[in-house]
């Protein structure tokens, strides 16, 4: 009998880089990974909480993903497979003051490893509170319709 696919799909998110970065834009990028970097991450052993995208010699690279494989290097520094016009609307965003490049979430789709990284901007500690205090805002409003309908 053929093993059936789980229907729950794999994936892993940045927890910091939507409380940390205001994102503007979004791409979603493929990943050049190794046999034992694809069990790894079908197991689940990913961290992505200090990781950072960068654009050298106009190829984008993920830097500090970890990825707990048995043999070499859990960090290294791993190429993302991007179009060139995509690669060239990055380069146009990041040389802005203040932009850069924030993995959001890496997740498996039909086998393949996909990154999505997104473009966005440092939030100081008041824009933090501010972004907070909203959402808090935004839940108290669902819970109070919520309420209402019954």
């Amino acid at each position: 009998m053929p093993k059936k696919e789980s229907s729950k799909k794999k994936e892993f998110f940045n927890k910091k880089a939507r409380h940390e970065y205001s994102i503007d834009d979004s791409f979603e990028a493929g990943i050049v990974l190794n046999g034992l970097e694809i069990k790894a991450i079908r197991n689940g052993r990913v961290d992505m909480s200090a990781s950072y995208a960068k654009i050298m010699n106009g190829e984008v690279f993920w830097l500090g993903g970890n990825i707990n494989v048995e043999e070499g290097d859990r960090q290294r520094t791993r190429k993302l497979l991007l179009k060139k016009t995509e690669i060239k609307k990055l380069i146009g965003k990041t040389a802005e003051k203040g932009l850069s490049l924030i993995p959001l979430k890496l997740y498996l789709t039909r086998g393949k490893a996909k990154l999505e990284l997104g473009v966005g901007k440092g939030m100081k500690k008041y824009e933090k509170r501010s972004a907070l205090k909203e959402k808090d805002i935004q839940k108290n409003i669902r819970i109070e319709l919520k309420n209402k309908i019954k």
